[in-house]
């Protein structure tokens, strides 16, 4: 049975899923739309995407405020964070981060509102999202990933890795 874990987050939620694991592997429903319905995550997902980043990349962190999303880590370790960015809930501006990774099998459902961003923890990390919209660059924003409003605490072991566009995002910026 999937396990439901608890977030600080009213909407947020992290689940485990039923992994079948033996002297050969493993093997895991990734999603079952009747399963996690079940569990009161009724979505219908769009798209899936997927990257793969080596050590101290840190991706986010990123927001479109019409979009949910799904995430695992489907190999290596991630920090994974999130962020409420709606202006007017209860816990705008808090953050929680978790360790998603491919031995835990965690998975994290980001509501749309939220900023989201993760540092990869080792080498060789690949990263699954289900997106509930379309990727579209003109609803895309970004949080700067040290931005001190918000003050993310990063598991950082050396300098971070950025893309050109997540580095050029003012650390003050809040949408």
């Amino acid at each position: 049975m999937i396990q439901t874990l608890a977030t600080t987050f009213d909407d947020a939620r992290l689940f485990v899923p039923d992994v079948f694991a033996d002297d050969r592997g493993y093997f895991k429903e990734t999603w079952s739309a009747p399963k996690y319905a079940a569990l009161g995550l009724a979505m219908e997902w769009v798209q899936d995407s997927c990257s793969r980043s080596s050590r101290n990349v840190i991706r986010g962190l990123h927001y479109d405020f019409r979009m949910a999303k799904f995430v695992q880590c489907l190999k290596g370790r991630i920090f994974d964070v999130i962020v409420d960015l709606r202006r007017d809930s209860a816990t705008y501006l808090r953050w929680e981060g978790f360790e998603l990774s491919e031995s835990n099998h965690h998975q994290l459902f980001v509501p749309a509102g939220f900023g989201h961003g993760f540092l990869a923890l080792e080498d060789g990390v690949i990263v699954h999202y289900k997106n509930s919209v379309p990727y579209d660059a003109a609803h895309e924003g970004a949080v700067s990933w040290r931005n001190p409003r918000i003050g993310v605490r990063w598991p950082l072991s050396g300098e971070p890795r950025l893309s050109p566009k997540d580095a050029a995002v003012p650390e003050g910026f809040l949408p």
